[in-house]
């Protein structure tokens, strides 16, 4: 997560996948990461079962408030088209420019936009804790364009990480990451799981 200490407050905040690369000091036994519960991963035998799973075209990205992030995209990229190949939607990945068109992106917004929980995410994590928590929000966006049409279906999907500096116990409604690393590729195989769940219900995969 981006951190940034907020005047009178302590607070810090970054895109997660920023210290996650530069392995900052400053995080080094003084902050804790936790992936809210709210959003819960959907297992691949939940989905929605396609009766002729064909090949796409897949591309991925990372943002941060909106912006390409091309560390953190080619961190998890790898992730993200495994979860996809395993999802049973799809018959495989190919580059034939006339196969469908599949794009995940998932966008880490700022936690200082103003009331992000009260335009629509939700959010497990009961603040008024001891010491410091501060949430980044996370939107996944999944779109697929069939051949020949010009309107996509797209399905999304939204999840927050918390980071706690100074708090004696585990928040609640969170799950306690080993490192900032696991606490991202976590939200993301969980964000990116309920979006294709989403997109399973489409009748256009049939």
């Amino acid at each position: 997560m981006n951190f940034m200490i907020a005047p009178g407050r302590a607070l810090m905040r970054h895109a997660a996948t920023a210290l996650l690369l530069a392995g900052s000091a400053l995080l080094t036994g003084c902050a804790s990461f936790y992936v809210d519960t709210a959003t819960k991963e959907v297992a691949a035998a939940q989905y929605k079962k396609v009766a002729q799973p064909r090949p796409v075209q897949l591309t991925f990205e990372f943002q941060s408030a909106g912006a390409p992030n091309a560390r953190a995209t080619e961190l998890l990229r790898g992730q993200v088209t495994d979860q996809v190949m395993a999802s049973g939607l799809f018959s495989g990945i190919v580059a034939d420019g006339k196969a469908p068109l599949l794009n995940v992106t998932v966008n880490n917004l700022p936690a200082d936009t103003g009331s992000a929980a009260a335009k629509g995410f939700v959010t497990g994590l009961t603040f008024g804790l001891a010491g410091n928590v501060v949430t980044d929000y996370y939107e996944c966006k999944v779109t697929y364009l069939a051949p020949g049409q010009t309107t996509p279906v797209v399905t999304t999907a939204r999840h927050a990480i918390h980071t706690a500096m100074g708090v004696t116990s585990d928040p609640p409604n969170a799950t306690k990451s080993a490192s900032v690393e696991d606490a991202v590729r976590s939200m993301t195989r969980q964000i990116v799981s309920n979006a294709l769940n989403d997109l399973s219900q489409q009748s256009v995969l049939n």
